[in-house]
């Protein structure tokens, strides 16, 4: 009975650990925003989606890029099951979930914020 109880215990243990180690390799991470659960970045900034961004391709250039900065997909971007990273007009990679280009909102000061929601009736917070 005992061995029986040790190899649960271990086994449960690789369990959990391969799920922390699954998740610290997403892009972003699920939290509780001023809006309800969201996507957020590494410093908790909620994630948002452009209703005019289509076919896994971002429209958000020049000012509106200023606005609403591109969640930054880095050059060895390996993307997980629901994610993608999109090139942009200008070169750069962005991640993008469910073929939904992300961005952060410059009006949003600290982790939690979701002052971008229903801006323009075309932003929306970001959900898993």
């Amino acid at each position: 009975m005992r061995k029986s109880m040790t190899a649960l215990i271990v086994v449960s243990a690789m369990i959990v650990l391969n799920g922390a180690a699954f998740a610290e390799n997403l892009p972003a991470k699920t939290a509780n925003t001023a809006k309800g659960v969201a996507l957020v970045d590494g410093a908790g900034m909620t994630l948002y989606t452009f209703d005019r961004d289509s076919g896994n391709a971002s429209n958000c250039n020049g000012t509106c890029a200023n606005n609403w900065p591109p969640f930054q997909a880095p050059a060895d971007a390996t993307p997980p099951t629901d994610w993608s990273v999109v090139t942009r007009g200008d070169g750069g990679r962005q991640w993008a979930h469910k073929g939904k280009p992300l961005y952060t909102f410059y009006k949003d000061g600290k982790a939690g914020d979701a002052n971008g929601d229903g801006v323009n009736n075309v932003w929306h917070i970001a959900t898993p």
